[in-house]
Formats: C-alpha cells, sequence, structure tokens
C-alpha cells in the first residue's frame, strides 16, 4: 500500500490533469463541447437511456442533463422516443449522425493526446492507458461511496 507522501504527490498530480482535459477540450470543434462528446459517448456505451439513467451516469442534475441532450436533439446526434413501458417517459438513442459526431470527435482527441504523447514509448502510453483504468476502478462509483459514506456517518451519529 502506498504510503501518506505518496498518495499527497499522486493527489497532486491527479488535480493538475485538468490540464490535459482542458487541452483535449480545446481540440474539439466548437460546434461539438466537450460536454456534447460525454453525452453521446455515455449513450454510445450503454445504449437506449431515459434522461434519469443519462443524469445519473453524468454525475449532473437533470437541469443539466435536459440542456445537454436538447442541444444534441437540435444537432440530429439524439433521438427520443416513447418508452415502451412507461409512455410518460422517453428513452434517449443516439442517431447515425450523433455516431459519426462521436467517432470524428474521439479522433481529434486522440489527435490531441497523439500530439502531445509524441516522444513517449509506446508502452509507456499502453502502460498509463492500464493504470489510468485501474484508478477509475478502484474508484468505482463515486456516487454510490459519497452516498454509503454520507449513510455511515448518519448511522454512527444517530447510535453513538
Amino acid at each position: 500500500m502506498a504510503d501518506r507522501e505518496q498518495c499527497v504527490e499522486l493527489a497532486h498530480q491527479l488535480r493538475a490533469t485538468f490540464v490535459v482535459s482542458r487541452e483535449i477540450a480545446r481540440g474539439m470543434p466548437a460546434e461539438t463541447p466537450l460536454t456534447a462528446v460525454m453525452v453521446l459517448g455515455a449513450l454510445d456505451r450503454h445504449g437506449e437511456l431515459r434522461m434519469s439513467r443519462l443524469a445519473e451516469l453524468l454525475d449532473v442534475d437533470m437541469s443539466v442533463t435536459s440542456r445537454h441532450v436538447a442541444f444534441g436533439v437540435e444537432r440530429g446526434w439524439i433521438d427520443r422516443a416513447p418508452d415502451p413501458l412507461d409512455r410518460r417517459s422517453r428513452l434517449l438513442r443516439l442517431t447515425e449522425h450523433g455516431t459519426r459526431t462521436l467517432r470524428s470527435s474521439s479522433d481529434r482527441a486522440a489527435a490531441v493526446v497523439a500530439d502531445h504523447l509524441a516522444d513517449w514509448p509506446d508502452a509507456d502510453v499502453a502502460r498509463l492507458s492500464e493504470l489510468l483504468a485501474r484508478l477509475r476502478d478502484s474508484f468505482g462509483d463515486c456516487r454510490t461511496a459519497t452516498a454509503r459514506r454520507g449513510a455511515h456517518h448518519i448511522t454512527r451519529a444517530q447510535t453513538g
């Protein structure tokens, strides 16, 4: 297990990764902001979703999700269809145009990363990707963990 100093340094490095995200976002076309790519990516990975589930996956408020979806619908990237199980709800799905837009945006993001890592050996890039995936898995669903910690503190306060 990592010692305190290693964890402090890692936390510092992870906070600094916003620079990488910002640079990738700058590489996106103006008509395809990174937030739109995140919505399209969630629909691509998870298939048809209700708005509430998409908001949960993105970890944003329903009103924010609704604006992002409306942006995608206006551009023809997202289709809203009645949910056959609940006619009051809508299912969101990626259109063919949305899939092409997502692929194009992913290619642009990859080009930005490739440009900045041009002098890295392939093995280092592969290792970083592997370690970041492992880190993400170790953190799991942070919303669930936060809710569990909050419930744990409430339970301890009530019983303690």
